[in-house]
């Protein structure tokens, strides 16, 4: 079944190939059809999980020959942490697909082939049990990302973001390959699960954790490693946007879970006061730097900020419940942090403006977008029976373990995040209709059902939040 998983996009790019040019139609329902197809394999994949916690569906692929006896085989496999992480890629680049319909006007075949590649090379990134292996695909997603934002983006910028994105990215992975050699010239190996039964000596688990605490760090990212991320946002096309806030910055997050507790226990024990206190500062610091924002996307860029910071809190915690804490608010901010910048992509669609001071009434004439921009936002802002309760409650509960001041300050973050969501909503879409827009259609049927999924599946989760937390709560025990 994970092969299925590799090799539906992989023929859904080759038959995007083969499709003409000219045919712009047949071009996205193609891209459609095979994502589709990719999701329905991931879910039958999770479906047929036995749920144990070990690695399951180990499958063994050569390096090119000749370099077998230096780095071996790479092994992939998935547990119940990388599960839902395919679930939700595949999920994201089917909606990527459909809300990208009408907005993308130009060279469709190869935005279509990027975001097919994106998904590739991130189902690799979520199954790969190699440190090599992980390196390569986490430096492949830089290039077709590159080009999406660089290329299909929205305004004059978009060049410059796509920079900021790039070097930023690629500068902090240096230091994690940096660290990966020096792993390599200690153990002898880069296979993780050879690498997890190794004790490695506390001076140079510090170095190695440095190298992987750069890179990974930049990915969430943590402040000060923040700065291209709105950047990022505001220029890059809506996919471009769902993709990044989705599943790219949940990468570093997933990082740190894989390698730093269970290769690196004394350096993540060492590093835990500054990391909590930098997961403080992106938590208060991002709140306050959302409140002040004039454009939507930037809103929720910032948001994105100080929503990570509590899951690093809860992966530095080294308390069960802060580990899966960490993993649910990952799930969760993917798909309410993914269906918010649709929404705003709704609106700019329209209006062709995402500064806020031009909306106001937008309830008035678009009634059944209002209705999910206030579910989204009440979510966003951890309101009870969304799934962003349940992480967050968990991630501070954790928090208060490990200190109570550390959870304390942890908790203006859920108060802030309610007065930002609040007051955006209430800005948008109540009051009297702004004078600055023409009359609004409300949504049609594509942009419903490409918002709906994700609306569903935020309460769903939030509602029977077991369905994934009992998963993860025995991988990670059976890891520990």
């Amino acid at each position: 079944m994970l092969e299925l998983v590799f090799m539906i996009p992989l023929f859904g790019g080759i038959a995007l190939i083969l499709t003409p040019r000219d045919n712009s139609g047949r071009l996205k329902k193609v891209a459609l059809e095979w994502s589709l197809l990719t999701l329905t394999a991931t879910i039958l994949l999770g479906a047929s999980f036995d749920g144990d916690g070990q690695f399951q569906v180990i499958r063994k692929i050569e390096w090119i020959p000749g370099l077998e006896p230096v780095f071996g085989p790479v092994v992939f496999a998935v547990d119940g942490i990388s599960i839902f992480f395919l679930i939700l890629t595949a999920l994201l680049t089917s909606i990527c697909i459909l809300i990208s319909w009408n907005s993308i006007r130009f060279l469709i075949k190869e935005f279509l082939l990027c975001l097919l590649l994106i998904e590739i090379l991130l189902m690799g990134v979520f199954t790969v049990l190699d440190l090599v292996g992980f390196y390569i695909l986490f430096e492949g997603i830089l290039v077709p990302m590159f080009l999406i934002i660089g290329i299909w983006g929205s305004r004059e910028e978009k060049v410059q973001a796509s920079y900021y994105f790039f070097f930023y990215t690629f500068i902090g992975s240096v230091f994690m390959l940096l660290a990966i050699f020096t792993l390599y010239s200690y153990a002898g190996t880069t296979d993780y699960q050879a690498l997890c039964c190794l004790q490695i000596e506390g001076g140079l688990q510090c170095f190695i954790f440095l190298g992987f605490f750069l890179s990974l760090a930049i990915k969430i990212p943590k402040i000060p490693f923040h700065i291209w991320l709105p950047q990022a946002h505001v220029e890059a096309p809506v996919a471009g946007s769902v993709i990044l806030a989705g599943v790219l910055l949940k990468i570093g997050g997933y990082g740190f879970i894989r390698f730093s507790w269970p290769l690196l226990p004394y350096a993540s024990e060492y590093f835990a006061p500054l990391i909590q206190t930098l997961s403080l500062l992106a938590i208060i610091y991002g709140s306050l730097t959302t409140c002040r924002q004039v454009d939507l996307k930037r809103i929720i860029a910032y948001s994105s900020v100080a929503h990570m910071g509590l899951v690093t809190l809860g992966i530095f915690s080294h308390t069960i419940q802060g580990l899966v804490a960490a993993i649910f608010l990952m799930l969760a901010h993917g798909l309410v942090s993914s269906a918010l910048f649709i929404v705003v992509t709704f609106l700019y669609e329209r209006h062709h403006t995402r500064l806020v001071k031009y909306y106001r009434g937008m309830v008035i004439t678009m009634p059944l977008f209002g209705i999910l921009m206030l579910s989204l936002v009440l979510a966003n802002a951890s309101i009870p029976l969304s799934c962003n309760f349940i992480g967050e409650f968990i991630s501070l509960l954790a928090a208060f373990e490990y200190s109570y001041v550390v959870g304390v300050l942890a908790s203006w973050g859920m108060v802030l995040s309610a007065g930002y969501s609040i007051y955006l909503y209430n800005r948008v879409c109540f009051g009297v209709p702004s004078r600055y827009l023409h009359f609004s259609r409300d949504l049609n049927r594509r942009e419903f059902y490409s918002l709906f999924p994700l609306v569903w599946l935020i309460f769903l989760m939030g509602i029977f939040p077991f369905i994934v937390i009992d998963e993860i709560k025995s991988t990670i025990m059976f890891q520990e």
